[in-house]
């Protein structure tokens, strides 16, 4: 009767045990058992540079969804982007879209203004206002190669101005 007794606390302990790995399994992975409690929007970007697959999406500097897929977009000559949103947060149809740089690193993000002023984007939806950030690269180098003006320049002279005599 003891040997039986000592079995049944182990079988007990090792069923709980792989409860909690099954459980940590799936929120960890972050795998919906139950069905989704995200949707997608798209978002056309003229450069994704450095965005990458899992990139977060931040409202008012809240993470509300991630990144879940690049795309080119060949009629448009642009980049896609796919995002999964939390259900919780409505975006509407004036929402915009922009390109971040977070830390020191310069990992990239994209922060949405969810708008509100018209209809609520449903899923597979488009956000049409997007903008990227200026390329720091490109800057350096038509500073240093002289494509920028330095303001040092004087503007030129009007021709219809004539001096008085």
């Amino acid at each position: 009767m003891k040997k039986y007794s000592m079995e049944t606390v182990v079988g007990v302990f090792v069923l709980i045990g792989l409860i909690c790995v099954g459980y940590m399994t799936v929120k960890l992975g972050k795998i919906s058992l139950f069905g989704e409690d995200t949707y997608s929007l798209n978002a056309r970007f003229a450069s994704v540079a450095g965005l990458r697959v899992g990139s977060s999406i931040e409202v008012y500097g809240i993470q509300v969804g991630s990144v879940e897929s690049l795309g080119i977009d060949d009629k448009r000559q642009m980049g896609v982007v796919v995002m999964k949103i939390d259900k919780a947060v409505k975006v509407y149809d004036d929402a915009s879209a922009t390109i971040k740089t977070s830390g020191l690193i310069g990992d990239k993000y994209i922060k949405v203004d969810p708008g509100g002023s018209g209809e609520p984007l449903k899923a597979g939806g488009v956000i049409t206002q997007t903008s990227v950030p200026a390329d720091i690269e490109d800057l350096i180098g038509k500073y240093a190669f002289g494509s920028v003006p330095d303001g040092k320049e004087k503007a030129p002279e009007k021709a219809s101005e004539k001096p008085n005599k």
